[in-house]
């Protein structure tokens, strides 16, 4: 009788122990996938910003590459500095920098079925279509995406503490309306609106970096805060 619940409790301390090894390996597996997840959007996000900096103020095949590289290591990265844009998004707009217009349509409309509402993939769709001669489709899709970048700027302007750093002197939105104006005339002058919506996208990734700035000086001016 004592053997067998001798053999009872060895039965039960084996049952314990290994669903305690099943515990801390699931532990070890969600604590494994959590770090590779925030080491993959460090990645991403690091590849993004130095590719940013290049596609406005340097080299486009090099913003290029490190965009292609953001893509490889997250597809479905959305970069969020308040304002969301989608990995794919700027390896659009880097193959349209370099005239690569195939490839950046491919990347706009790949972007546009991760995240409906880039407004940024797009406008610059809208822009590949019309350079590629679907301009019924592209006038739509460049009004569209202005409309959307408008009613953005005024969504946050209105609904958010930190609307007021973006767009206050209304630069971007009066842009818009008068690029807008251009689409409903009856002629279309194509390289007038072309030109434009190429000026509200570059426009828009500078004021990502001009919002931010005057946020944090906004910031420290209040005594909020202490400079680094």
């Amino acid at each position: 009788m004592k053997n067998e619940n001798r053999k009872m409790q060895s039965v039960k301390s084996k049952t314990k122990a290994g669903k305690r090894q099943i515990f801390h390996f699931a532990i070890c597996i969600f604590h494994f996938a959590f770090t590779a997840l925030i080491f993959s959007g460090c990645a991403a996000t690091g590849e993004v910003q130095t590719g940013r900096y290049d596609l406005l103020y340097g080299d486009s095949n090099k913003a290029l590459g490190h965009f292609q590289r953001a893509a490889e290591i997250d597809p479905q990265f959305l970069y969020y500095s308040v304002f969301p844009q989608g990995v794919w998004t700027y390896v659009g707009r880097a193959n349209y920098r370099l005239g690569k217009y195939p490839e950046a349509r491919q990347a706009f409309e790949r972007a546009l079925t991760r995240y409906d509402r880039d407004h940024l993939a797009r406008l610059y769709l809208g822009l590949v279509l019309g350079r590629d001669g679907d301009r019924p489709r592209g006038l739509k899709e460049i009004q569209a995406g202005m409309k959307g970048l408008h009613g953005w700027i005024e969504d946050i302007i209105y609904t958010t503490p930190y609307g007021r750093f973006w767009d206050p002197s209304r630069e971007i939105r009066s842009g818009i309306e008068k690029n807008l104006a251009l689409t409903s005339g009856k002629e279309i002058n194509w390289p007038e609106v072309i030109a434009g919506g190429e000026w509200l996208g570059k426009r828009m990734e500078e004021e990502i970096d001009l919002a931010r700035k005057d946020e944090r000086d906004d910031f420290f001016r209040d005594g909020d805060g202490e400079e680094p």
